[in-house]
Protein backbone atom coordinates (compact mmCIF):
# COMPACT_ATOMS: atom_id res chain seq x y z
CA UNK A 1 0.00 0.00 0.00
CA UNK A 2 1.23 3.40 -0.91
CA UNK A 3 1.31 5.84 1.97
CA UNK A 4 0.49 9.64 1.78
CA UNK A 5 0.30 12.46 3.69
CA UNK A 6 -0.76 15.71 2.59
CA UNK A 7 -0.12 18.48 5.01
CA UNK A 8 -1.62 21.96 4.26
CA UNK A 9 -3.14 24.50 6.53
CA UNK A 10 -5.67 25.67 3.89
CA UNK A 11 -8.82 22.77 3.91
CA UNK A 12 -9.58 24.15 0.37
CA UNK A 13 -6.15 22.60 -1.05
CA UNK A 14 -6.03 19.88 1.25
CA UNK A 15 -9.24 18.74 -0.26
CA UNK A 16 -7.96 19.52 -3.70
CA UNK A 17 -4.84 17.53 -3.91
CA UNK A 18 -6.70 14.35 -2.23
CA UNK A 19 -9.39 14.62 -5.24
CA UNK A 20 -6.47 14.88 -7.77
CA UNK A 21 -4.81 12.17 -6.19
CA UNK A 22 -8.08 10.38 -6.21
CA UNK A 23 -8.09 10.60 -9.87
CA UNK A 24 -4.69 9.94 -10.46
CA UNK A 25 -5.23 6.09 -8.63
CA UNK A 26 -8.30 5.67 -10.87
CA UNK A 27 -8.05 2.95 -12.59
CA UNK A 28 -4.35 1.70 -11.61
CA UNK A 29 -4.94 -1.05 -9.54
CA UNK A 30 -2.77 0.20 -6.70
CA UNK A 31 -3.72 0.23 -2.98
CA UNK A 32 -3.27 3.85 -1.21
CA UNK A 33 -4.39 5.87 1.41
CA UNK A 34 -4.14 9.25 2.08
CA UNK A 35 -4.37 11.01 5.75
CA UNK A 36 -4.50 14.80 5.82
CA UNK A 37 -2.72 17.18 8.14
CA UNK A 38 -3.70 20.93 9.10
CA UNK A 39 -0.16 21.87 10.16
CA UNK A 40 3.45 20.99 10.43
CA UNK A 41 3.05 20.53 14.22
CA UNK A 42 0.30 18.27 13.58
CA UNK A 43 2.08 16.22 11.07
CA UNK A 44 5.41 15.69 13.54
CA UNK A 45 3.13 14.98 16.73
CA UNK A 46 3.68 11.58 16.04
CA UNK A 47 7.22 11.15 15.31
CA UNK A 48 6.66 7.73 13.44
CA UNK A 49 4.68 10.18 11.12
CA UNK A 50 8.66 11.27 10.12
CA UNK A 51 9.24 7.93 8.46
CA UNK A 52 5.41 6.22 7.42
CA UNK A 53 4.91 7.78 3.94
CA UNK A 54 5.61 7.32 0.92
CA UNK A 55 4.84 10.42 0.11
CA UNK A 56 3.96 13.46 1.74
CA UNK A 57 2.56 16.69 -0.25
CA UNK A 58 3.70 19.82 1.93
CA UNK A 59 2.39 23.52 2.23
CA UNK A 60 5.78 25.72 2.51
CA UNK A 61 3.67 28.44 4.23
CA UNK A 62 1.89 27.34 7.26
CA UNK A 63 2.05 29.02 10.64
CA UNK A 64 3.53 27.23 13.87
CA UNK A 65 5.50 25.27 11.94
CA UNK A 66 6.25 25.67 8.07
CA UNK A 67 6.92 23.17 5.43
CA UNK A 68 10.74 23.68 5.31
CA UNK A 69 10.72 22.91 9.30
CA UNK A 70 9.06 19.78 9.12
CA UNK A 71 10.54 18.62 6.08
CA UNK A 72 13.81 19.42 7.81
CA UNK A 73 12.79 16.93 10.70
CA UNK A 74 11.53 14.41 8.20
CA UNK A 75 15.29 14.24 6.98
CA UNK A 76 16.71 14.19 10.40
CA UNK A 77 15.10 10.54 10.42
CA UNK A 78 17.07 10.18 6.94
CA UNK A 79 13.84 9.38 5.42
CA UNK A 80 13.62 8.54 1.84
CA UNK A 81 10.32 10.37 2.02
CA UNK A 82 9.03 11.68 -1.38
CA UNK A 83 8.40 15.69 -0.44
CA UNK A 84 6.29 17.71 -2.72
CA UNK A 85 6.21 21.06 -1.80
CA UNK A 86 3.07 22.69 -2.61
CA UNK A 87 3.20 26.70 -2.70
CA UNK A 88 1.97 29.91 -3.74
CA UNK A 89 5.00 31.55 -3.46
CA UNK A 90 7.92 30.93 -6.72
CA UNK A 91 10.25 32.14 -3.98
CA UNK A 92 10.97 29.20 -2.14
CA UNK A 93 12.11 26.52 -4.40
CA UNK A 94 15.67 26.52 -3.24
CA UNK A 95 14.86 25.91 0.12
CA UNK A 96 12.97 23.27 -0.69
CA UNK A 97 15.35 21.69 -3.03
CA UNK A 98 17.88 22.25 0.16
CA UNK A 99 15.57 19.23 1.45
CA UNK A 100 15.61 17.11 -1.50
CA UNK A 101 11.83 17.93 -2.45
CA UNK A 102 11.09 15.85 -5.81
CA UNK A 103 9.22 18.54 -6.78
CA UNK A 104 8.08 22.07 -6.49
CA UNK A 105 4.03 22.55 -7.19
CA UNK A 106 2.91 25.86 -7.90
CA UNK A 107 -1.31 25.45 -6.04
CA UNK A 108 -2.60 27.39 -9.74
CA UNK A 109 -1.37 24.63 -11.74
CA UNK A 110 -2.20 22.02 -9.78
CA UNK A 111 -4.11 20.05 -12.05
CA UNK A 112 -1.50 19.94 -14.90
CA UNK A 113 1.26 19.44 -12.91
CA UNK A 114 0.31 16.93 -10.25
CA UNK A 115 -0.63 13.84 -12.20
CA UNK A 116 3.07 14.21 -14.18
CA UNK A 117 4.96 14.27 -10.27
CA UNK A 118 3.02 11.13 -9.42
CA UNK A 119 4.47 9.45 -12.61
CA UNK A 120 7.92 10.50 -11.71
CA UNK A 121 7.28 9.49 -8.03
CA UNK A 122 6.36 6.07 -9.23
CA UNK A 123 8.77 5.77 -11.74
CA UNK A 124 11.37 6.56 -8.69
CA UNK A 125 9.95 4.21 -6.41
CA UNK A 126 9.88 1.14 -9.09
CA UNK A 127 14.01 0.94 -8.44
CA UNK A 128 13.22 0.48 -4.46
CA UNK A 129 11.05 -2.51 -4.39
CA UNK A 130 12.37 -6.06 -3.90
CA UNK A 131 9.85 -9.66 -4.49
CA UNK A 132 10.03 -12.34 -1.92
CA UNK A 133 8.01 -15.73 -1.86
CA UNK A 134 7.10 -15.19 1.69
CA UNK A 135 5.12 -18.44 3.67
CA UNK A 136 2.10 -15.78 3.40
CA UNK A 137 2.06 -15.78 0.05
CA UNK A 138 4.34 -13.79 -2.56
CA UNK A 139 4.52 -10.06 -1.56
CA UNK A 140 6.45 -7.15 -3.27
CA UNK A 141 7.81 -4.65 -0.69
CA UNK A 142 9.01 -1.29 -0.73
CA UNK A 143 12.97 -1.79 0.71
CA UNK A 144 12.68 2.00 2.33
CA UNK A 145 9.67 0.37 4.76
CA UNK A 146 11.86 -3.02 5.82
CA UNK A 147 12.68 -2.39 8.82
CA UNK A 148 15.34 -5.41 9.62
CA UNK A 149 15.47 -8.96 9.16
CA UNK A 150 16.02 -11.38 11.75
CA UNK A 151 17.22 -14.61 11.77
CA UNK A 152 15.28 -17.37 13.44
CA UNK A 153 15.74 -21.29 13.05
CA UNK A 154 15.47 -22.09 9.50
CA UNK A 155 13.06 -18.75 8.66
CA UNK A 156 14.13 -15.55 8.39
CA UNK A 157 11.47 -12.86 9.39
CA UNK A 158 10.77 -9.47 8.19
CA UNK A 159 9.74 -6.77 10.26
CA UNK A 160 8.13 -4.39 7.66
CA UNK A 161 6.21 -1.21 8.04
CA UNK A 162 2.83 -0.99 6.68
CA UNK A 163 -0.16 0.79 8.39
CA UNK A 164 1.51 -0.73 11.61
CA UNK A 165 4.66 -3.23 11.81
CA UNK A 166 4.02 -6.61 10.67
CA UNK A 167 6.10 -9.74 10.06
CA UNK A 168 6.69 -11.90 6.97
CA UNK A 169 8.38 -15.19 7.21
CA UNK A 170 10.13 -16.87 4.50
CA UNK A 171 12.52 -19.93 4.42
CA UNK A 172 15.52 -18.69 3.56
CA UNK A 173 19.29 -17.64 5.17
CA UNK A 174 19.90 -14.33 5.98
CA UNK A 175 23.26 -14.83 4.53
CA UNK A 176 21.39 -14.98 0.85
CA UNK A 177 18.62 -12.02 2.03
CA UNK A 178 21.71 -10.05 2.61
CA UNK A 179 23.05 -10.10 -0.63
CA UNK A 180 19.61 -9.59 -2.25
CA UNK A 181 19.66 -5.84 -0.05
CA UNK A 182 23.02 -5.17 -0.81
CA UNK A 183 22.08 -2.03 -2.56
CA UNK A 184 20.02 -0.84 -0.72
CA UNK A 185 21.81 0.51 2.63
CA UNK A 186 21.29 -2.52 5.23
CA UNK A 187 23.83 -3.62 7.66
CA UNK A 188 24.38 -6.54 9.43
CA UNK A 189 24.49 -5.59 12.79
CA UNK A 190 24.59 -9.05 14.04
CA UNK A 191 24.68 -12.83 12.83
CA UNK A 192 20.99 -12.77 13.24
CA UNK A 193 20.25 -9.28 12.09
CA UNK A 194 19.89 -7.60 8.95
CA UNK A 195 19.04 -3.87 9.63
CA UNK A 196 17.97 -0.89 7.36
CA UNK A 197 20.26 1.77 8.17
CA UNK A 198 17.64 4.49 6.96
CA UNK A 199 15.53 3.47 10.25
CA UNK A 200 18.62 3.51 12.20
CA UNK A 201 19.12 6.69 14.98
CA UNK A 202 21.97 5.84 17.12
CA UNK A 203 24.52 3.42 17.73
CA UNK A 204 26.18 3.04 21.14
CA UNK A 205 27.12 1.02 24.34
CA UNK A 206 27.07 -2.23 21.86
CA UNK A 207 23.41 -1.34 20.78
CA UNK A 208 21.05 0.27 17.69
CA UNK A 209 18.24 2.45 18.59
CA UNK A 210 16.28 2.39 15.33
CA UNK A 211 14.11 5.40 15.00
CA UNK A 212 10.85 3.70 16.44
CA UNK A 213 12.28 2.50 19.71
CA UNK A 214 13.39 -0.54 19.48
CA UNK A 215 16.48 -1.70 20.04
CA UNK A 216 18.87 -4.37 18.55
CA UNK A 217 22.21 -5.90 19.89
CA UNK A 218 25.41 -5.56 18.03
CA UNK A 219 28.39 -7.69 19.35
CA UNK A 220 31.48 -6.35 21.36
CA UNK A 221 33.44 -7.88 18.15
CA UNK A 222 31.11 -6.67 15.26
CA UNK A 223 30.85 -3.01 17.57
CA UNK A 224 33.47 -0.81 15.55
CA UNK A 225 33.04 -2.26 12.01
CA UNK A 226 29.29 -1.60 12.35
CA UNK A 227 29.99 2.04 13.80
CA UNK A 228 32.33 2.81 10.75
CA UNK A 229 29.53 1.43 8.16
CA UNK A 230 26.89 3.53 9.40
CA UNK A 231 28.98 6.34 9.87
CA UNK A 232 30.26 5.97 6.34
CA UNK A 233 26.44 5.61 5.33
CA UNK A 234 25.62 8.94 6.81
CA UNK A 235 28.31 10.62 5.37
CA UNK A 236 26.90 9.27 1.65
CA UNK A 237 23.31 10.40 2.61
Amino acid sequence: MLRIAICDDEEYYRNKIHKLLDSWFAGRGMEYAVSLFASGADFLSEKENAVGYDVVFMDINMEEMDGIDTAKRIRQFHSDTCIVFVTAFISYALEGYKVNAVRYLMKDTLEAALPECMDAIMKKMQIRQVTFPFVEGEKTLYTDNILYVESRKHKSVFSYLDNEIVNYQIYDKLDHIEQQLAAYGFLRIHKSFLVNMKHIRKISNYAVLMDWGETLPVPRLRFQAVREAFVAYKGAL
